[in-house]
Parts: structure tokens; C-alpha cells; sequence
């Protein structure tokens, strides 16, 4: 599979750089190292937990992993349950490294270790008895067989949660689909191609769609506690496998009337061009979450969501949706009417021959993704002070131009917060960093970014400083503070410190 976009935390902030098309770059094609291939991967998992008295829980992982050394990748993922217990709207975030080496013929060993947070349970209350802390670990062992495109393989792998009931040892049967995707110098943001990297760039790549969705939805015959409505923002990646059929993975978090309330999808989808600036889309999600069965009746925790959607076009990569579609818990009785407002940016193939003129070749597009620890030394809540919260989270910036970038942000808690597991944020804005300059390792930045947390809407500012080591890798250090309101009106606030590390890259852009 080739994936011209890169991993997909990064892509979806691509996103955010369609503003940033005015930007005139030099007309002087590149020189150096220019494009060269990256090796990354896609991997599945699914596993059944013990849960000590109680019912088992089954879980699917979805990771991305990118590879840093031979045979050493690293990369980050997601836990959801679908058929086994009752365990609807349980999700588990990690970051791990993974290791792979090849035996004999296409027969290779596998070992991995992971660390994160999540949470969940019947309700709220319960998900206390059944994550503990929140945070987790994970490690395996095991055998893959490569088939070319894919491979198929079985772990033996030890997940327990922190003060908790859940976890055990397990087989884990995963599958492995690796892309490659080609990337140049990070300094060469803004710089064009040259006519023969344009070549090359352009016979590998493929269309790929990144969308922000607003999706509000409405419940029918609710048997849960909770009896409103509630909105969801969505992120999805779609890379298209045909002119017109493509899949998609989403990642959706609550910011109103259920905050932080999460559903993972991922599922197939067609296009139907009515005329050069109107499309309509089907495309059909299966995937899990919501929130405690208690609160919505989703039960395991199993999704279905059929949608259409019709798109009219801004400007030739940015375009407006609107969305009608039905998210069924099949194992629960949760119905719900969804309508949503969605922007799309479309990241496209060359078309025909690389042009030898300067004025009409691609440019590099940078971006930075960056994986953190972060402690909240003072968080207050309605006045009191609530005590300390370890998060680890992951950060991805689209650079606008020298000075200026977009970030998406996420992280998750592997400590308790008002005694209850699962405490996170999901943030995205805009930042402004100083510019670099040959010699000077040393870069002065600050963000100012929006989003939610486990009460509601958040604002969060930071600032910090990072220094290169090197064009690809980055460490930075960063403090800064976060507010945000409940429901009811009662204040949250919170200072952080983190130190993290950051892979930096960039890619054509047409």
C-alpha cells in the first residue's frame, strides 16, 4: 500500500494548511538529498482480556508505527472493545516501540512494549473499579509470516492496568500492512522540487481526503440515563484505493452534552462527481465507543454508521460538506440521527507529466510530530486543588511558514483525576516559533490552541523551547496553562511542564 500523505497523525493536520496557500515559495528547485523513501506500517490486533469477576473484555488495537533504525519502529495506538462484555465507550491510548526480525525465509519475530492511558466500564462509577489509575502497560513476544502485502502473525502479550482488575496474559493475533511514502529534508519546507523529484513524487502518489467534522446527533427511544443530544468533532484520514472508492479511519471526541465522550471508525466509502465542484459520498464505519452503557446503551460497545455526504468546492484542494448518516449500537439499544458540517482538504496526485517550469512544480510541505510527558503540577477544580496529573500525549504541526505553524494535540492521563481514570484533552490552534538559522540549534516557540477536556470547551496556552538534533529529530521542553468550564459552570485550571521529542520531515505538496 502507498500512502503519499505520510502517517496519519500527521496527515490530518494538512488540514489545516489549505489557509496557507497564498504563500508565494521560492521559485529555486531544491538541491541535496531531496526526496527519499520512508518505511512505515499499519497494524491490527485483537486480544481478549481477563477482567478478575467479571466478564473478559475483547479489544482491537489500531497502531502506526514509523520506522527508525532497521528492523525498529516507533509509533503510537488506540484500544477499543466490540463484541464481548459490556464495556461500550472503553478506549486505551499508547505510544510503544516495536521490533521485528526476520528468521528464516519470510518467517520473523516479533517484541514490542507499550505504555499509556484509557478507561471505561458500565458506567461511571464502575470504570474506577475496572481501569484503577487509568494507565496501562503492554509487552510482547511473537511469529509473523510476511505474504508481501501484509502479514499475519500471534503474540504472546502481558496488558494490565494500574490498581486494576484488567489484565492478563494472551494471545494477540495482529496483522501488519506496511506503506512507504516519500519524504524530504524538513529545512526544504516552502522550496520547490525539483522537475525530476516531481516525476517521482507524482507516479507514486495518490488522492488522499483530511476532514474535520462537526456531527451532532440525536438519540431515538434513549434507555440510558443520559436523554439528550450530543456533539461530536471528528478527525478522518481517507486515501483512495480507485479513482473514486476509498477507506477512511476516524477518530471522533465529544465536546458538548457528553464531553469527551469517544468513537474509533474505520470502513470503505465511494465517490459520485455531479459536476466538477459538487460530490456526493456513501461510506459505511464499523467501530466502537460512545460512553458507559449505563449513560447510552451501546453495550459492547460495537458501532455501525452509514452517512452520505455532498461537498461543493471552496477553491480546487478545499471543500464544504454537509452530512446526514445513523449510528446503531447493534449489541445495545442506542439509535442515533446524525448531521454534520465537515471541512475537507484534498491532497492530490499530479496529473500527467511533472511540468519542467519552475512556477508549475510542487512544493516540500513540512510537518513535526512530537511524543511527550507532561505533568499538571496544579490542577484546581471549583476552587480546590485537586493534585497532580501524569499524561503522556502526541503533538502534530503543519508548518505554515517560518514563524508561524498549526498543532493538533492529544493527550491521555495515567493518573486519576476527581478519583476517576481517564482524564484527557484534544486541542488544536496555532503556534509562532522563531526562525531557524544554520548554526543555531535553538528555537523559541509559543501556541495558543482550543478544544475540550473531560468538563467541556478548554483554551489552552504554552510555550517552550526545542533544540534540533539534526534535521530530523528535535528535543523540546514546554510549560504552559490550560482553563476550561463544566456544564454547570464550575472553573477547571491547570499548569503543565513537559519535555518531549520530535520527528520532523516534509512532503510534496501540489
Amino acid at each position: 500500500m502507498n500512502i503519499s500523505a505520510g502517517p496519519f497523525v500527521s496527515a490530518l493536520l494538512a488540514l489545516a494548511t489549505a489557509t496557507a496557500d497564498a504563500q508565494s515559495p521560492p521559485s529555486r528547485p531544491t538541491e541535496g538529498p531531496g526526496l527519499r523513501p520512508s518505511q512505515a506500517m499499519i497494524q491490527l490486533d485483537y486480544q481478549t482480556v481477563h477482567v478478575e469477576g467479571d466478564q473478559a473484555i475483547d479489544l482491537l488495537g489500531f497502531h502506526v508505527h514509523s520506522r527508525v533504525a532497521e528492523g525498529l519502529d516507533l509509533g503510537a495506538g488506540l484500544y477499543a472493545p466490540l463484541l464481548k462484555g459490556a464495556y461500550g465507550g472503553f478506549t486505551a491510548f499508547d505510544i510503544g516501540v516495536h521490533a521485528q526480525r526476520p528468521l528464516a525465509g519470510k518467517l520473523f519475530a516479533t517484541a514490542g512494549v507499550s505504555a499509556g492511558g484509557g478507561a471505561g466500564g458500565r458506567s461511571v462509577e464502575k470504570a474506577k473499579s475496572l481501569s484503577g489509575t487509568g494507565g496501562f502497560y503492554k509487552g510482547y513476544v511473537g511469529l509473523g509470516y510476511d505474504f508481501g502485502s501484509f502479514s499475519l502473525g500471534v503474540n504472546v502479550s502481558r496488558l494490565k492496568f494500574s490498581e486494576s482488575p484488567l489484565g492478563g496474559t494472551q494471545a494477540d493475533v495482529f496483522v501488519e500492512i506496511p506503506y512507504a511514502y516519500l519524504t524530504g529534508p524538513f529545512a526544504s519546507h516552502g522550496q520547490r522540487l525539483s522537475p525530476a523529484e516531481a516525476r517521482q513524487a507524482s507516479e507514486a502518489s495518490g488522492e488522499t481526503m483530511l476532514m474535520v467534522i462537526l456531527d451532532n446527533y440525536w438519540q431515538r427511544n434513549p434507555e440510558g440515563t443520559y436523554k439528550g443530544h450530543f456533539n461530536i468533532v471528528d478527525l478522518q484520514y481517507a486515501h483512495f484505493l480507485a479513482a473514486d472508492t476509498y477507506w477512511f479511519a476516524d477518530l471522533g471526541v465529544g465536546y458538548k452534552g457528553l464531553p469527551l465522550s469517544n468513537q474509533v471508525l474505520g470502513g470503505i466509502g465511494q465517490r459520485v462527481r455531479l459536476s466538477p465542484g459538487i460530490s456526493l459520498y456513501g461510506q459505511l464505519g464499523i467501530g466502537s465507543g460512545i460512553y458507559a452503557p449505563e449513560v447510552i446503551d451501546t453495550a459492547s460497545g460495537l458501532l455501525v454508521y452509514p452517512k452520505l455526504a455532498a461537498e461543493t468546492a471552496l477553491t480546487r484542494d478545499l471543500g464544504l460538506s454537509a452530512s446526514a448518516g445513523y449510528l446503531v449500537a447493534p449489541k445495545g439499544t442506542s439509535r442515533n440521527r446524525a448531521f454534520g458540517l465537515g471541512l475537507t482538504y484534498h491532497i492530490r496526485a499530479g496529473e500527467g507529466p511533472a511540468p519542467t517550469g519552475a512556477a508549475g512544480l510542487p512544493t516540500y510541505q513540512g510537518y513535526r510530530i512530537g511524543i511527550f510527558q507532561q505533568v499538571d503540577p496544579g490542577v484546581r477544580y471549583t476552587g480546590i486543588d485537586r493534585g497532580a496529573l501524569q499524561m503522556l500525549g502526541i503533538q502534530a504541526d503543519a508548518i505554515v511558514s517560518d514563524h508561524v505553524y498549526i498543532a493538533v494535540q492529544g493527550s491521555i492521563a495515567y493518573s486519576t483525576y476527581l478519583d476517576h481514570p481517564g482524564y484527557g484533552e484534544l486541542l488544536a490552534g496555532i503556534g509562532v516559533q522563531s526562525r531557524t538559522v544554520p548554526g543555531n540549534d535553538w528555537q523559541v516557540f509559543g501556541q495558543l490552541m482550543a478544544g475540550t477536556n473531560v468538563h467541556g470547551l478548554a483554551v489552552k496556552a504554552s510555550g517552550g523551547v526545542r533544540y534540533g538534533l539534526g534535521d530530523r529529530l528535535a528535543l523540546h521542553a514546554t510549560a504552559g496553562h490550560v482553563e476550561a468550564r463544566s456544564a454547570a459552570g464550575h472553573r477547571f485550571s491547570a499548569h503543565s511542564v513537559g519535555l518531549g521529542l520530535d520527528y520532523r520531515f516534509s512532503t510534496p505538496s501540489w
